[in-house]
């Protein structure tokens, strides 16, 4: 019993020494990784999930059935990332200071109201001055609630017409022009602030298009999404599925996330390999494009395919976009990261699980002040 229990731990801590050299594994997907063999420079294992555990097909696994050293280090690589992984908490913005003396001794003292709405008065002890603040929403003639609410309901599915019908029947009186102006005004507001906000997505992205109309006519949305997360990374708008020339998307990839996968799926349009080759493709042999989709198994595009339906509810509602550089794309990519929980993510949003968390009940109103502060 000694001599299996030292085996043991020998396999575990070979399997730490491979977790922590950058470059032995790589993930292919959910249920499979590849693992570099320490003798052998030009072989690779492939380990694989199983309803019983993890397989390896190594020879010391498949001969006497033990938990190998590769399994090991998945393992420890796993704990690893999750004990790096740097999450970032989004919090609703308090007032704690005085606007004029800078004093912290604030307290709040009775209501500011005008015709809309009401807003929280606050009084400095240090300097005795008064003072309110609206952060995000300064000189907006509407509460700040029913705009955080129309583009709640906006980006839910609701048409700019039904989401005015809706704000009426709270005593907000609005057209659909002014709504769709607090989408454009809010939306490029918060993506101003989170571009600088980098997600922890995984290795292994995901990249497909659709058919969109842009003033009636027919073009192709091009989307990026991490497998992992399910983090919403990138998109363009392009006329053409297999000409167009995608490297800005890809380009737009690295630059929101800081790295570029190791694993890229996607259809067998030759343009998606063509910008593989020239963005992220790495003479290291640690980047791989997979261009021919198994229907069967775990290399399929079924989850962009998801991605892809959602836009395609929304993109109905609209009736097509005015510009290809609408700023609605922009705010449903914001939505489907940081606002949407997703049922395959167990009721998180992308963000959540890529280490962003935005907290509040109202997170478009968090996200709004923070931007404004920020």
């Amino acid at each position: 019993m000694r001599k299996v229990s030292k085996i043991k731990n020998l396999r575990e801590e070979k399997g730490k020494e491979i977790a922590g050299h950058e470059g032995q594994i790589k993930r292919i997907s959910d249920n499979e990784y590849q693992v570099h063999s320490q003798s052998k420079e030009f072989t690779v294992y492939s380990i694989r999930k199983t309803a019983t555990g993890r397989t390896c097909s190594c020879p010391d696994h498949q001969t006497w059935g033990v938990r190998c050293k590769h399994v090991f280090a998945i393992q420890f690589s796993q704990r690893l990332k999750e004990e790096l992984r740097e999450n970032i908490t989004i919090k609703p913005v308090e007032i704690n200071r005085c606007l004029f003396c800078h004093s912290e001794d604030v307290v709040k003292t009775g209501i500011r109201r005008n015709k809309e709405y009401a807003i929280q008065r606050f009084k400095c002890h240090a300097c005795g001055r008064t003072f309110s603040v609206n952060i995000g929403f300064e000189h907006m003639k509407h509460n700040p609630k029913a705009i955080t609410i129309a583009m709640q309901l906006y980006f839910s599915g609701e048409s700019l017409r039904n989401t005015m019908r809706a704000l009426k029947l709270m005593g907000t009186q609005v057209s659909h022009q002014t709504v769709y102006n607090w989408i454009t005004k809010y939306t490029e507001l918060m993506q101003r602030y989170l571009d600088n906000i980098i997600p922890q997505v995984g290795d292994v992205w995901r990249t497909d298009e659709l058919f969109i109309k842009v003033k009636g006519n027919l073009t192709h949305l091009f989307s990026m999404m991490d497998d992992q997360t399910r983090y919403w990374i990138s998109s363009m708008v392009a006329d053409h599925k297999g000409v167009s020339d995608v490297r800005p998307m890809y380009q737009e990839a690295k630059e929101a996330t800081g790295k570029r996968p190791s694993v890229l799926i996607s259809d067998g349009a030759p343009n998606f390999h063509t910008a593989f080759n020239k963005e992220f493709y790495s003479n290291k042999k640690d980047s791989k494009h997979i261009s021919h989709i198994h229907f069967k198994g775990d290399r399929n595009n079924n989850k962009m395919e998801r991605m892809n339906g959602e836009t395609r509810d929304r993109e109905k509602i609209m009736r097509g976009l005015k510009t290809k550089a609408s700023p609605i794309l922009t705010g449903y990519q914001l939505y489907h990261n940081y606002i949407r929980p997703h049922e395959a993510l167990k009721g998180k949003t992308p963000s959540e699980v890529a280490g962003i968390t935005v907290k509040g009940t109202d997170k478009f109103m968090t996200l709004i002040q923070n931007a404004s502060v920020n």
